[in-house]
């Protein structure tokens, strides 16, 4: 079984309970004569684990004092002072020792000491749609729309605006899904993209990305120094010349942000918000304007108010410059579509990333998507194309001849300027249009100052953010001098420096056209990849891309990467050529660095399942880690049940390889071709699995040996390390009480030997057995239904069973089992009574996804009690909720700790008592070598010391029952035995647990370890 893993230290447990010392049980075995409503079970007392430091208050299990019950803090391992669930060596080999209560409260130790002021968190309003608006609303909105709008037409030009937001739309419904899917920290676009992808991807991106942002922040800087030089050219001020004085303006303001930036996220916060009033204001004085009456003076720049022919006139294109073209126009005004990512760069500074990004990613494409089909629309419908701005150029009479364009039916004679092409005014010559509309031209200057500003400021934020988190992922060398956080809020002041130095550099050097055009391929090539993320991510099947978002699909997520892709080209080819250069060259850095992180990303299921492929396609008979399993099921064809079960959630994603322990006495006999039959049995049944059959003396030891032999195989084969079971699947041993005591020693020896080299476990129960042949007789079980070929056959011929049992014609043989039924709208009940790591819920949940099972509502069960049953539930919807897991019937049992019937108890009583020892009527020498010569006989004292977890399992077993009687599947977690349990009496205990029901049961027990978590990762 190779070597057990490293033994942890045993937490120091005590128990509050009312008894002093240790437990006192009463001489009786079983008072079955108390009755229901009069006697109940002890309920299961609250541990308090001291660590040395601090105490804490931990709910154990229905099974055990040291199990415990499902928590959030098992999963949230980032949270402080997050706990931990106990080892499964721990539950196997640790004593309980009761004690009472210790006399410090650790509430009152926790109040006494100093609490840290808790860092300033964002919601979806402030933290994101603001942000995400401010960034959208550039200076292209007031300075470059009107002129696109002069070239493009109203039409075309909503055609540009609603095919960029079709592309930022639908990179906003990727950006949701992959931060719902679990929780999002810091980093932002780059965490997605590398918890997604990996971090031969990530690692490029989140270098690009955050040198894109600082670039960003000294483009916006220039474009507002810009304005303010040229406003201080209209009041006759010059500090040193034109581009000088850009350099002067863009330097200072810089500095003034990065204080602002390095003052904290909250000073940050209300900068922002300013800027976004100072906005409203400004639309609102431009509204306003185009509803004022314009005098002689407006109209002489061509501004008339709302008009129908001037909104029919500007409706069609008129191309003006070489380069005027569509694309052009778009590429133009694709630019001022890049903020949509400036909320999901904050990530970490928000109250709940995974509610905040989705509503507030779309809400600000919205709001900002009709602002600027509005401007579009009035503008168009206000303002004409050319004016010359001289008064004198007004009609007296109804004179027009020679007179061109539209400015003729309005009263004016602008044909000089036009034929002369020295228009000074309209939309296609002034980029001031909207100042000159509105009702105060200074508060549309105030607009462009906060446009700019807000954008500046919201990308010298964003930089350092992912910039911090990619050198927290050590990638890269010789940056995680910029990973250091400060303050409350974990600021990145280093890395604001290093963005601050960045922009101010490419501030100085200027000319940053060129630079402009590589920034939007930047962001671009960000787009590709979120989307292609989403889409990689849906397309893999891997278990842990559970998105809560729902309404994007993996097909509109390529179009997205596509499109993205195409206009990086269509755009500027060069840049495109450029970014992807830099992005081969970091990636090829990563991928022969090969950095140590095991992000479970979509990348490596994506090569796990090609591994899988491979060696599926080389060997049937050789032999994944997203739970792989090794099902002990014979041949094959004779536990169909056992093999559809495991099929039915791993298929295409996990790993299954179908076990034959072969004993030695049954080697000789086995005929040579039997291998093949099955694996024939198997692909007809389309079961994809391998088969690996192995000669052993004992189940324990073929067990053993297939575990372990496996695991080397497979890693060796596929080059994975991690492609080896992890999980092993059994069918209940439903024969037991007529079963030598050797096979049942062997039996839950298995079973041990599986918790104690920490391996997950699965037991499948049919309600009559799992065997559909009996030694050399062909029996269709009653739990199956069978199909024609099997019930018109009433003697076994030649060609459907051999000497020994296994089917001649592997294909021919199929019997129908429940799990290959539609199962409708029944319920998969799943009783999660112990904490293993999410196992349980992960198999109901992987079911669902298959066809027959996804009408199925699954209903999750736990222990409580009444004073606390409507807490307990909204406790576990809650930790449901952060799993992405669609399970929202949650019903607490309420009455647990009620005692069982006294006929359930006298059937427990009456199936263990044939390996009873009775050692109080035995003299001391004899009882001792009875314990020697038959280990799985239960002692008196040992009967009456695991008196109360029998007693547990029987009322259980009276619970499920009550309450599953139409379900289509049972899940019940697997309680874990002390060391010291008597293997009849434990498989005695799966018995009570899973008898009398009309459906599979599953007794299913994870290895303490999580498979279902809160993050991306």
């Amino acid at each position: 079984m190779g070597q057990l893993p490293t033994k942890q230290e045993i937490p120091r447990v005590r128990f509050s309970a009312n008894e002093e010392g240790p437990p006192r049980y009463s001489s009786q075995h079983f008072d079955i004569s108390c009755q229901q409503q009069d006697c109940n079970l002890q309920i299961p007392p609250t541990i308090v684990v001291s660590d040395g430091s601090r105490m804490e208050l931990r709910r154990s299990s229905f099974y055990s004092t040291l199990d415990l019950v499902p928590q959030l803090e098992h999963y949230a391992s980032t949270l402080p002072h997050s706990k931990s669930r106990p080892s499964l060596e721990a539950l196997r080999r640790a004593f309980e020792v009761i004690s009472s209560l210790p006399t410090t409260d650790s509430g009152n130790e926790e109040s006494q000491s100093p609490k840290e002021k808790a860092p300033v968190r964002f919601g979806w309003v402030t933290g994101v749609m603001i942000r995400c608006m401010l960034n959208i609303w550039g200076v292209i909105l007031f300075l470059r729309l009107s002129w696109i709008i002069s070239q493009a037409g109203i039409l075309l030009t909503c055609l540009i605006i609603l095919m960029s937001v079709t592309v930022t739309s639908v990179t906003a419904l990727s950006i949701s899904a992959i931060a719902t899917n679990g929780r999002v920290i810091s980093g932002g676009a780059y965490f997605m993209i590398s918890r997604s992808l990996g971090p031969e991807i990530g690692g490029p991106i989140g270098m690009v990305f955050s040198f894109a942002n600082a670039l960003a922040c000294a483009l916006n800087t220039v474009g507002f120094a810009e304005v303010v030089r040229d406003l201080m050219l209209e009041f006759g001020v010059v500090m040193v010349d034109k581009d000088s004085d850009v350099r002067i303006v863009g330097v200072i303001t810089v500095t003034i942000l990065l204080l602002i930036s390095m003052a904290g996220m909250e000073w940050e916060s209300k900068t922002q918000i300013l800027f976004f009033i100072v906005l409203m204001v400004s639309f609102s004085n431009y509204l306003v304007g185009t509803f004022i009456s314009h005098g002689p003076e407006k109209e002489a720049q061509g501004i008339f108010g709302y008009r129908s022919d001037i909104f029919i006139s500007n409706l069609k294109p008129d191309w003006r410059e070489p380069e005027g073209t569509f694309f052009q126009m778009f590429a133009i005004f694709f630019p001022s579509a890049i903020g949509i990512l400036s909320g999901a760069n904050i990530s970490g500074d928000l109250k709940d990333p995974a509610t905040a990004i989705p509503k507030g990613t779309l809400m600000a494409i919205v709001w900002t998507t009709v602002s600027y089909l509005v401007i579009s629309v009035t503008v168009g419908s206000c303002v004409i194309r050319d004016a010359s701005g001289n008064i004198s150029d007004i009609m007296t009479g109804n004179v027009t001849d020679g007179c061109v364009d539209l400015g003729c039916t309005l009263g004016w004679n602008f044909t000089e300027c036009i034929q002369s092409k020295s228009c000074k005014y309209g939309l296609a010559n002034n980029v001031k249009v909207l100042g000159q509309i509105s009702g105060f031209y200074y508060l549309i200057t105030a607009g462009v100052f906060a446009a700019s500003l807000s954008s500046a400021l919201g990308f010298l934020v964003s930089a350092p953010k992912v910039f911090q988190c990619l050198c927290r992922d050590k990638i890269y060398p010789y940056i995680g001098f910029f990973a250091k956080g400060y303050g409350k809020n974990d600021e990145p002041l280093r890395a604001y420096i290093l963005c601050y130095v960045i922009a101010v550099a490419f501030i100085l050097i200027g000319k940053l056209n060129t630079i402009a055009a590589l920034i939007s391929n930047f962001f671009l090539c960000s787009y590709c990849l979120i989307n292609f993320s989403c889409f990689h991510a849906s397309i893999t099947n891997s278990p842990g891309w559970r998105p809560s978002f729902h309404y994007y699909s993996k097909w509109t997520a390529l179009f997205g990467a596509v499109i993205s892709l195409v206009l990086m080209f269509r755009l500027t080819w060069w840049a495109a050529l450029v970014t992807f250069s830099i992005i081969f060259f970091l990636f090829g850095y990563v991928n022969y660095n090969k950095p140590k992180v095991n992000w479970g990303s979509s990348v490596q299921a994506g090569t796990y399942n090609m591994a899988l492929h491979l060696i599926n396609t080389e060997s049937r008979s050789g032999v994944k880690q997203q739970n792989a399993c090794l099902v002990l099921s014979g041949p094959p064809n004779q536990r169909p049940a056992l093999v559809d079960f495991v099929g039915s959630f791993t298929k295409h994603i996990s790993l299954m390889i179908c076990g034959d322990i072969i004993m030695e006495k049954e080697r000789q006999t086995r005929p040579q071709e039997a291998t093949d039959w099955l694996v024939k049995w198997m692909n007809k049944r389309k079961v994809r699995s391998f088969y690996t059959p192995f000669t052993a003396d004992t189940l324990r030891v073929g067990a053993q040996h297939l575990l372990q032999l496996l695991g080397i195989y497979l890693s060796s084969a596929s080059g994975l390390g991690k492609l080896k079971p992890n999980t092993l699947v059994l069918g209940f041993k439903s024969n037991w009480r007529d079963s030598s005591p050797e096979s049942i020693e062997d039996y839950i020896n298995t079973i041990y030997d599986t918790f104690d080299s920490n391996y997950c476990l699965c037991i499948l129960r049919m309600m009559d057995g799992l065997d559909v042949f009996d030694q050399f007789d062909f029996e269709v079980n009653q739990g199956f239904e069978s199909d024609e070929s099997v019930e018109n056959d009433d003697q076994p011929s030649p060609e459907r069973v051999s000497a020994d049992g296994i089917s001649d014609k592997g294909d021919s043989d199929q019997i129908k089992t429940v799990f290959q039924n539609d199962q409708g709208k029944k319920t998969i009940d799943v009783y999660w009574i112990a904490d293993d790591g999410g196992l349980t819920l992960l198999v109901p949940y992987l079911l669902t996804k298959r066809k027959r099972w996804h009408s199925c509502k699954v209903r999750v069960f736990i222990v409580g009690d009444e004073q606390n049953m409507v807490e307990g539930r909204n406790e576990m919807i809650a930790l449901l909720k952060r799993f992405r897991l669609d399970f929202n019937d949650v019903i607490v049992m309420t009455d647990s700790e009620k005692h069982p019937h006294s006929k359930n108890l006298n059937r427990f009583v009456d199936s263990v008592a044939p390996f009873m020892l009775h050692d109080e009527q035995q003299e001391c020498v004899s009882v001792q070598a009875m314990r020697q010569s038959a280990p799985w006989k239960i002692s008196d004292k040992q009967f009456e010391a695991f008196r109360l977890k029998s007693e547990r399992k029987v009322r259980l077993n009276e619970i499920i029952r009550r309450n599953s009687q139409h379900a289509a599947l049972v899940l019940v977690s697997l309680p874990v035995p002390q060391s010291d349990c008597p293997s009849a009496l434990y498989m005695a205990w799966l018995d009570a647990l899973t008898c009398g029901l009309h459906c599979p049961a599953v007794l299913i027990r994870g290895n303490q370890q999580n498979v279902l978590t809160f993050y991306c990762q």
